[in-house]
Parts: C-alpha cells; structure tokens; sequence
C-alpha cells in the first residue's frame, strides 16, 4: 500500500527547495508545485490526486517491465545486504558487474564484448566522447577529433552529450557545443522531405554525412554519432536505406559508427538493438533506460575488440565514475534482462503488441489534425498539422499544437510527451492490447478537444 503523504506539504517544498530537471522553474512555482507521483503498478503510475495515470512513456523511456517487480526490489535488497558498493578504480571489481557486462556482451553477439559502465546515458555518450578521441590518438591520428551528429538529435546533458546532440535551445545554454562537433540535417522526411520518395531522401540525408565529412576533411574525423531512432527528437524513423548508406559512408573514410541505444536498446524497436532494427553494425554502443528499466541508474557502453585492443597500448584510460559498475545496480540490471528473456518481451513487441500499435496508431490518419502516425515496436508518434495536405503548422511555426494535447491527454488518464507537434509514446513493453486501444482513444479525445482551441487561436 502506499504511504500517507501530506501532498500540500510535498508541493509546498517542492516549490521551497526542489528544482527538477529541465524545467521552468517559474512554470513549477505558479502551478505550486509538481505533480506528486506518488506509487506505480505494471503501466499504471498514481498521483497524490488520486488519479490513476497510463504511463504511455514508461517512465521517461525506460520502465520496460513495468512498475511493481517484487524481484528487482529483493534482488537489490540482496545484493545491498552483501554488497552495497564498491568501486573498478583500484583494480577491483565486483560478481554482478562481471556477470552484467557478460551478459551484455552476448547480447550483442559478442560483436562487442567489453562494457564500461556508468549510471546515465549522458554519461555513456561522454565516455564515446573521450574514449573515440582517445583511441585515434594512440593509433597515431590524433587529429581525428570531430564528431558528426544530426541536428535534433538528443545525447544526454552532460557538456559532451548536449554538444553531441543538435538542439540549438541547449547549445544556448552554456554556450555550446564545444569544439570539434559538427551536425547535419536530421531524417525527418514527414518534416523535410515530402517533396521526393523517402527512398530518396534517405539517400540525401546520408549524403549530408558524407558531405560534412569531405568539408572537415576524412583525415580530421573520428566518428558519426546517432540513435537508431531520434527519440526525444520526436520519435523521428529514418527511410529504411538510411543507415545502411551512413555505414557505407563511415567504413568509406575509416570512421567510426556510434549507435546511441538509450532509448531504442533493451526491446524497444522488437529487436534487442535498435541497430538489429535498422540493420547495420556499429563499433560501439551507448546504453542505458532500459538496461535497469529505470529500477537503478546505470548505463554502460559496448565497444569493439579492435578499438579496445588499441586501449591496451596506451595504459590507463583515466575516465570512470566512483558508481561505474555498481554492484546494486548490476544486479538490478541483470535481473530486469532476465525478466525480458523469461517473459519474452522482446519477441512479443516485435510480432504481436508493436504490429498492433501501428495498425491502432493508424486508426488516427483520420482525424483532420493528424498529419501522419509511425511507429517501430513500442515507440510511436502522432504529428499534428493544420494541414494535412501541406503539412502546414498551427500558428506558421511548430510547437504549439503538441504541448496543448499533451495535456489534455495527461488530463483524461494517459502520460505522453509534447515534442514541438508531435505526440509521442513509448509504453512498457509488458503493455496490453487492451491498454493500447485505450491509449488511442485517450488521444483522440485530446485530439477533438483541442481542435476548437487551435483553430481559433
């Protein structure tokens, strides 16, 4: 049962001392406060209002289990009781940590069998960040040092994770990126390039990469960074030929391949990799949300033997974080894995529940607000144009349409994300049927509801 919280109070110090992430604190105060979650059950979360919440984002992308596992709970309790910490620095390492980062490894078929650990999947990006840098260095080019990235894309909030990512609105804030990121245009064909097939955007796209690279110079470059799927971006899917032409690209000039998998790994695409999804073969992965589903912090990083075989020439790599491997944590992670794999949530994602979220999704092209609705596995979108010809935006710009129907959605029992116009989902994978439909009408309901609002606007 949950505990008896005085929520008055809860909001009253929220306002007085909290100051939560990535928000307008002006916003918080006047609302007095943030909404108190207070306990969760499978895909239910439930406020100190008393409403109970579909959570269509799983958390913030990561519940992948769902809410309630009594076994991660006595699995952490365990692993406290024997071990609660160590560290990897004085050469020392602990069981859970050892087994997880196996574990991992096989899960990527060995391509790349040796893991780093952190606790966020910022911090897995600033270890991508340092160790490729690093790596060109003792192979005897250390002038490769820039990244390429995609405008819009999202990795982490570290300084090296918002330089990586391409939104302009954090750059702003800290006066980044730092040197030596470059970015291109994103694979946003519904936003960018209705104007051709998608075959053929995907294929211009890819060649923005190759052009950047030839601008910067092949010799000057270390690496191409980019989710499967832009998650936070706004759920935007690339044409299915897109990343197969970026790795032909990156293996072209001897560059490296970094899939971020914070969002996409652990099932989220019906696959256990959003690479598998999307069929190419990175040197390295960044990893996180899913790994614990949201149970513990950690995130790891998956690299290659060749580029760990380099590592080994140039003695200690001095990166790392006192919970890089925590041994709670890695038992906690080890054991949401094994949960995947018993219930097979994997599998039903990618035959049964993310098929059938499509063909619901579908259901919406109907409305006259949708523009279109994707979706791979469990992560789906729904753009809201006042046009569904030209693809026109309420007001002549994006961004006004998609808070208004996050809200409304939040309003009649259902958790999504606002990005600019666009509606986005990523519900646990343990997910119903039932649950999706539910989520569906959920948003219809905001969708007709916010009509008159927009149009009158």
């Amino acid at each position: 049962m949950p505990r008896n919280y005085d929520i008055a109070e809860l909001k009253r110090l929220d306002v007085a001392h909290h100051l939560p992430a990535q928000q307008d604190y002006k916003l918080i105060e006047s609302m007095g406060g943030s909404r108190i979650v207070t306990h969760a059950e499978g895909c239910y979360i439930f406020d100190g209002d008393g409403n109970r919440i579909l959570d269509g984002m799983a958390g913030l992308w990561c519940v992948n289990v769902g809410y309630g596992r009594d076994e991660l709970a006595d699995v952490a309790a365990e692993q406290m009781r024997e071990l609660p910490f160590y560290n990897t620095f004085f050469k020392t390492v602990t069981p859970p940590t050892v087994l997880l980062a196996e574990k991992i490894a096989k899960l990527t078929g060995y391509r790349l069998p040796h893991i780093f650990f952190n606790a966020s999947g910022s911090e897995a990006n600033d270890t991508v960040f340092r160790m490729v840098r690093h790596y060109w260095k003792l192979k005897g080019q250390p002038k490769r040092t820039v990244f390429i990235s995609r405008w819009n894309a999202y990795h982490g909030s570290t300084v090296a994770g918002v330089s990586l990512g391409g939104m302009t609105f954090m750059h702003e804030q800290g006066n980044l990126p730092v040197p030596g990121v470059e970015h291109v245009r994103q694979p946003y064909w519904f936003n960018e390039g209705r104007d051709m097939s998608p075959e053929d955007f995907g294929l211009v796209c890819a060649k923005a990469i190759e052009d950047k690279i030839l601008e910067v110079g092949p010799e000057n470059v270390a690496a191409f960074i980019g989710e499967p799927l832009q998650g936070a971006g706004g759920v935007i899917i690339p044409p299915a030929n897109y990343w197969p032409e970026v790795e032909r690209i990156c293996r072209k000039y001897g560059i490296l391949l970094v899939c971020d998998e914070v969002i996409c790994g652990f099932g989220r695409t019906g696959n256990w990799w959003g690479h598998e999804t999307m069929g190419v073969s990175p040197d390295i992965i960044a990893m996180a949300k899913g790994l614990s589903s949201g149970y513990m912090p950690i995130s790891a990083t998956a690299v290659s033997k060749e580029i760990v075989d380099v590592l080994k020439t140039g003695g200690d790599f001095v990166h790392g974080f006192t919970y890089s491997g925590h041994p709670v944590a890695a038992a906690v992670a080890l054991r949401n894995i094994e949960i995947m794999e018993r219930e097979h949530l994997i599998e039903r994602t990618r035959n049964e529940t993310g098929p059938y979220l499509a063909k619901a999704l579908a259901t919406l092209n109907d409305h006259p607000l949708v523009g279109e609705t994707r979706s791979v596995g469990l992560i789906g979108a729904v753009e809201i144009v006042a046009d569904k010809v030209s693809g026109a935006r309420f007001g002549g710009a994006e961004g006004t349409a998609g808070p208004m129907v996050r809200d409304l959605c939040i309003e009649n029992g259902l958790m999504v994300r606002g990005i600019r116009d666009t509606i986005v989902m990523c519900p646990p994978l343990i997910i119903t049927t039932e649950q999706i439909d539910a989520m569906i009408s959920i948003i219809r309901h905001a969708l007709d509801l916010a009509a008159p609002k927009l149009t009158t606007a």
